[in-house]
């Protein structure tokens, strides 16, 4: 552009000398001058306008950048923040975990029976959920569970004897076994007649226990009691809950389903003559088991706050070479101005 501005000063310098100078001499020294005066009058007024425009817009670019990149400084700082918070709430609040494990055989429980006035009339081990008819009910009949009497004093009280019948529970959850026992409660002074019992983990434990009583009196305190009616043959199904405590501990307790279903007694009895029917059975082969788990990994926020760090420090560093940047072009223009300013002069 500057090499058509001169050609085209330098055509019209010829015409317009004889236009202003008519007659008139003008040496090379003051035919330099001339022409030189009016060509800085021209690049002065297209080619500084023009880069000076280009440099604006740089600027303003550059402003534009450096903003977006403030903002997104802000918003990782804003994600430090909530990725520290998140942390701190998931130690606070672990979130419960449930797991099942299947098998073939349980431990076999202890069921506990406080039957007061009541008479165990026969206790026997069925499979796949069958039971024969009943032969003389309210006779004695065979006992083939393993069962152990035990005195204790009361927990609560201190003072109170207790007098328990701990029978061993199912163990072949594939075979469906069952124990079923039948009692006998011949005359009682009470409005309602039932028997309570509890459930424990491992009927082997208590056997192999040196301190029966003191066995019995732990899991009174820590497993809840149920009842059974007379008149009804109680079906109960139970399932096992395993907890694991924060400290490393496991507790064990029993959920029960029950079905009643009424006896249908066709002997003739005083009316004070109940028995009691109590069929008990494991629901399902699974063991559940519960513990409060932390879902935060200190590792996956490590990294995320790496990342997060690093992005921060490359959009600082940006802005800082932007800022440089825009300071350098600033002075360059500067510089240029005063360059064409000292040639007009």
């Amino acid at each position: 552009m500057h090499v058509l501005s001169v050609l085209r000063i330098t055509s019209d310098w010829e015409r317009e000398k004889e236009l202003f100078f008519p007659g008139r001499k003008i040496d090379h020294q003051q035919t330099s001058f001339l022409m030189n005066f009016e060509l800085y009058s021209e690049l002065g007024t297209t080619a500084p306008s023009l880069r000076f425009s280009k440099t604006c817009l740089k600027n303003v670019f550059s402003v534009i950048l450096l903003f977006i990149y403030l903002l997104l400084m802000a918003v990782a700082v804003f994600l430090v923040y909530q990725t520290i918070s998140d942390f701190r709430e998931k130690l606070k609040h672990p979130v419960m975990s449930v797991s099942y494990k299947e098998v073939s055989l349980y431990d076999a429980p202890g069921i506990a029976f406080y039957p007061g006035k009541a008479r165990l009339l026969s206790c026997k081990h069925h499979y796949y959920d069958h039971i024969p008819p009943l032969i003389n009910p309210g006779q004695p009949g065979a006992i083939e569970c393993t069962t152990q009497r035990i005195n204790y004093t009361d927990p609560f009280t201190n003072q109170t004897m207790k007098y328990a019948l701990v029978v061993q529970g199912p163990r072949d959850v594939k075979k469906k076994e069952l124990v079923f026992l039948q009692f006998h409660l011949n005359g009682t002074d009470q409005d309602f007649s039932a028997i309570d019992y509890l459930l424990f983990s491992s009927f082997q434990e208590f056997i192999n226990s040196p301190e029966k009583a003191e066995f019995m009196k732990d899991c009174e305190s820590s497993y809840s009691s149920w009842k059974f009616s007379g008149g009804f043959r109680t079906w109960v199904k139970m399932s096992l809950v395993k907890t694991k405590e924060e400290d490393g501990s496991e507790t064990v307790e029993f959920k029960q389903e029950t079905s009643v279903v009424n006896y249908i007694d066709q002997r003739t009895k005083p009316r004070s003559d109940q028995l009691f029917f109590v069929v008990f059975e494991w629901k399902d082969p699974f063991i559940q088991t519960v513990q409060d788990i932390i879902t935060a990994n200190p590792w996956n926020m490590i990294a995320l706050l790496c990342g997060i760090f690093l992005a921060l420090f490359k959009a600082a560093d940006f802005a800082k070479l932007s800022v440089k940047w825009m300071i350098k072009i600033r002075k360059r223009h500067l510089k240029r101005s005063r360059q064409v300013m000292n040639h007009i002069n």
